[in-house]
């Protein structure tokens, strides 16, 4: 059955049939705003928006996939400023003609990507649309800390990298291509795995600054780099390219390192740290922040993308 067969209430009543709710949670789905504990007294809040045939093809994702990936974008975000996610907000806008299982499936991936963390989605929107448009709001709590901004980076500091870069990019790059193997990236597109816990680690660590890799390991880095008035100088051997995404990059044409560096998606987390910091488990040397601006590759500049970025792709 379409969605114009049970109408948006009827939707709403499958949809939040299918939700659960962690103890941050005080009042869920069901009146005009849902509450949310806030035992830190202050909100992290981040926002971001998927659309179809722009950020995902429904021939190449399933909705439970759609899901995960929508989830996964904005809980990055919190976990990036050192923050403990506690709740999503979810706005979609579908075609009429959308079948109501795609959109049950849809709220299943958003609830066990949420889950992840102890999270839960608590509340949204629907509308009718000839595009169907996933927007999710993300909040969440520092837990008593001081935000970890991007500005906070200094010369001297090193940069490490939790989580993997590079896997999604290739895995994107793999569909578009008509293909759907090699696994490995395919699934790492389909679904980021998000070193969540790595974010607030890294704050009590004493992290300098941090960002979630959403557009590129060397986009997101640069801004960092230009927030906190320095350069960073990256190191190519820091990264290990994985067989399968050697083996697609020589038969696709691609240098791997051109996913890794450039490619975005997979949400992993860059930070700076003092030198000499312990760092957390989980967390790898990637590189230096040193005086000056912009970002290097062994010392020299990138020979290939950096980034994703809406306007110019």
């Amino acid at each position: 059955m379409g969605i114009a067969g049970v109408g948006e209430f009827g939707l709403i009543d499958r949809v939040t049939a299918r939700l659960s709710y962690g103890t941050s949670v005080l009042l869920g789905p069901g009146d005009d705003a849902a509450v949310v504990a806030a035992p830190d007294a202050r909100v992290v809040a981040s926002t971001d928006v998927l659309v179809e045939g722009r950020h995902f093809r429904r021939d190449w994702c399933g909705a439970q996939d759609v899901g995960h990936r929508a989830a996964a974008a904005n809980l990055a975000d919190i976990a990036a400023m050192g923050a403990t996610p506690t709740a999503l907000l979810v706005a979609l806008c579908v075609p009429a003609d959308l079948p109501t299982e795609w959109a049950e499936g849809l709220a299943d991936g958003l609830g066990a990507e949420a889950a992840l963390v102890g999270a839960s989605v608590v509340g949204g929107d629907m509308s009718a649309s000839a595009t169907l448009t996933v927007a999710v709001t993300a909040l969440g709590d520092l837990g008593g800390r001081p935000p970890v901004t991007r500005s906070g980076a200094r010369p001297g500091d090193l940069v490490a990298l939790a989580g993997r870069t590079g896997y999604a990019a290739a895995g994107l790059t793999v569909l578009s291509r008509g293909f759907r193997t090699p696994r490995l990236l395919v699934e790492a597109y389909r679904r980021p795995e998000v070193p969540y816990a790595a974010g607030p680690a890294a704050a009590r660590a004493g992290a300098t600054a941090m960002i979630d890799v959403s557009d590129g390991l060397l986009a997101d880095v640069g801004h960092v780099a230009r927030a906190s008035g320095v350069a960073v100088d990256l190191r190519r051997d820091a990264f290990e390219v994985p067989r399968q995404m050697r083996d697609a990059g020589q038969a696709l044409g691609v240098d791997p390192y051109h996913w890794i560096l450039g490619g975005g998606d997979d949400h992993a987390l860059v930070a700076t740290f003092p030198a000499g910091t312990a760092l957390p488990d989980g967390w790898r040397p990637v590189g230096r922040v040193t005086d000056g601006t912009g970002v290097t590759v062994d010392g020299a500049a990138p020979d290939g993308p950096t980034g994703w970025d809406h306007f110019r792709a």
